[in-house]
């Protein structure tokens, strides 16, 4: 087994200021690598909360870049965002806040642009077991089960 090397709390600050100007990174990620690099855990608030002060870090800037890169690359809904960035310790206020990158106009466009390329997928021709798999389509995606509920509605009463 190989043990990682402890680095010296100015090393960490250095190391830790040079990964958050490379990309964000939230507080929780920085405490992660510093517990990797066996900095005690007031050393690391010390150095989180000068990261902070120096604005490498910020919660509020991390969510919204968060909710954008995973609401139009992975098409992540709005229920899977908000879980994940709450499994990164972000406050509540900063991820409701956060969400509000995603516009809803655009929100339910890309919702419906997902469930019609998964119906052109689905063999099954009865509406009802269609929109039964669209619908599990739609959850495992976590999108709100009332919006993919009205847009499946529409979406199959066109055809």
């Amino acid at each position: 087994m190989i043990t990682k090397k402890s680095i010296s709390v100015k090393q960490a600050l250095v190391k830790v200021q040079n990964l958050c100007a490379r990309s964000e990174k939230c507080k929780a990620d920085i405490r992660k690598k510093l517990y990797e690099w066996q900095i005690s855990s007031s050393e690391s608030e010390k150095i989180i909360e000068s990261l902070v002060q120096d604005k490498f870090i910020d919660e509020l800037r991390y969510a919204e870049y968060f909710v954008r890169d995973k609401f139009r690359f992975n098409k992540w809904g709005r229920i899977k965002i908000a879980y994940t960035l709450k499994l990164k310790q972000i406050p509540q206020n900063i991820i409701e806040q956060a969400l509000l990158e995603i516009k809803e106009e655009e929100y339910r466009e890309s919702i419906k642009n997902e469930i019609m390329k998964k119906q052109k997928n689905i063999k099954d021709t009865e509406t009802y077991k269609l929109k039964e798999k669209l619908i599990r389509f739609a959850q495992s995606r976590c999108y709100e089960l009332d919006i993919s509920s009205d847009i499946i509605e529409k979406i199959t009463t066109e055809n």
